[in-house]
């Protein structure tokens, strides 16, 4: 029997099947970097997925890298983002809001007052661009900045933004919430050991410093909004955004794997960066890190559907995460269901924009 249209019991909620809807950018927000009516529409399209996990969601102005994505820090964020949950529910789907702080990922022109965008370190991310405004005063690619590093003090402040946009989208009606710890941003460039070079308790050799910041944030959202409601994203060896390869690496997921386990979250979503152009996580280092973690495993990376069931009966994941098959399809699991053609994605479309490439993806006509 298939496993990849069964029911699961996750957290607090039940899904109707194991496929999840990966987050992924779309750069459409409204004025004032809200969701608004396309947003809802866009995934109402694909609320038969089991889980949605929605973009990134920048908890606060300091957190954005990236135009025009949306936000919930602020009241009119909570009332655009209630448009989507109330779309997807009215579909009898799920859905989460990642949690996002970029961190070093920014650019002066889209933090308060023109200030630096902060990190573990002060040290800027080589060879990366963010979405800001350009000299020319345009919205456009441009080098993110050089970052200062975060006070302690800071960093509490940080994680009570966290806390409060996880309120904020219980407010705005989501089922749950997923820490974005991954891709090169914030809490990663506290994880990362090539980078966090701090000599305090937030940084440095000790694996227990560099995971204090992603725990405390962890805790404190789990504490606010329950642990049920409460899932991570990670990206084991991840490369994105110059994070670079170090001593302890694997012992260092590892680790936190094991102290995941003891907080009963809703979910752990492990990222394969492959697709993204990164390096790919070495081979059974995912099957390890299953034995580490006891509780529910996402896994996403270039999965389809034949690939998905394989890892759902050899019990080395519990739901499967798509990307950018869910852009273009937005009947994805029926279409997997029933083996039905995919369509493919027009990447020009990808970031920013209208409906074009956005919501006016045909569903699948089988009589046609």
């Amino acid at each position: 029997m298939e496993k990849l249209f069964t029911p699961y019991k996750l957290g607090d909620i039940t899904l109707s099947n194991r496929v999840v809807m990966a987050p992924m950018t779309r750069s459409r927000a409204d004025k004032g970097d809200t969701a608004d009516e396309l947003t809802a529409r866009y995934y109402q399209q694909r609320a038969s997925a089991g889980l949605i996990v929605s973009e990134g969601s920048q908890i606060s102005v300091q957190g954005q890298g990236y135009a025009f994505t949306p936000g919930i820090y602020n009241e009119a964020q909570v009332r655009g983002w209630a448009l989507t949950t109330k779309a997807v529910h009215d579909k009898n789907g799920k859905i989460f809001i990642q949690l996002w702080h970029v961190g070093r990922v920014s650019h002066t022109s889209l933090q308060n007052k023109g200030e630096a965008p902060v990190s573990s370190v002060a040290v800027r991310a080589e060879n990366a661009t963010c979405f800001g405004i350009n000299d020319e005063g345009k919205y456009g690619p441009v080098a993110v900045s050089m970052p200062r590093a975060l006070s302690k003090e800071e960093i509490r402040g940080v994680v009570q933004d966290y806390v409060t946009a996880a309120k904020n989208a219980i407010r705005a009606g989501f089922d749950g919430v997923e820490i974005h710890a991954a891709n090169g941003y914030l809490a990663e460039q506290f994880i990362n050991g090539g980078l966090n070079t701090r000599e305090d308790e937030y940084g440095g050799a000790e694996i227990a410093n560099r995971l204090r910041f992603v725990l405390e944030v962890t805790d404190a959202v789990a504490e606010a909004i329950g642990a049920g409601k409460t899932g991570i994203r990670l990206a084991p060896f991840g490369r994105l955004f110059d994070m670079h390869e170090f001593e302890g690496e694997a012992e260092t997921w590892l680790t936190l794997a094991a102290e995941l386990s003891t907080r009963s979250l809703a979910f752990v979503h492990l990222s394969d960066q492959q697709s993204l152009g990164a390096q790919a996580i070495p081979q059974g280092f995912t099957d390890s890190f299953r034995k580490a973690y006891s509780g529910t495993l996402i896994i996403a990376g270039s999965f389809e559907k034949d690939r998905a069931e394989a890892w759902l009966q050899a019990d080395r994941a519990d739901l499967i995460a798509f990307g950018r098959p869910f852009i273009s399809n937005p009947d994805l699991v029926e279409r997997m269901a029933n083996n039905w053609p995919l369509t493919e994605p027009d990447r020009a479309t990808f970031y920013g924009g209208n409906e074009k490439g956005y919501t006016d993806y045909p569903f699948y006509d089988e009589k046609a």
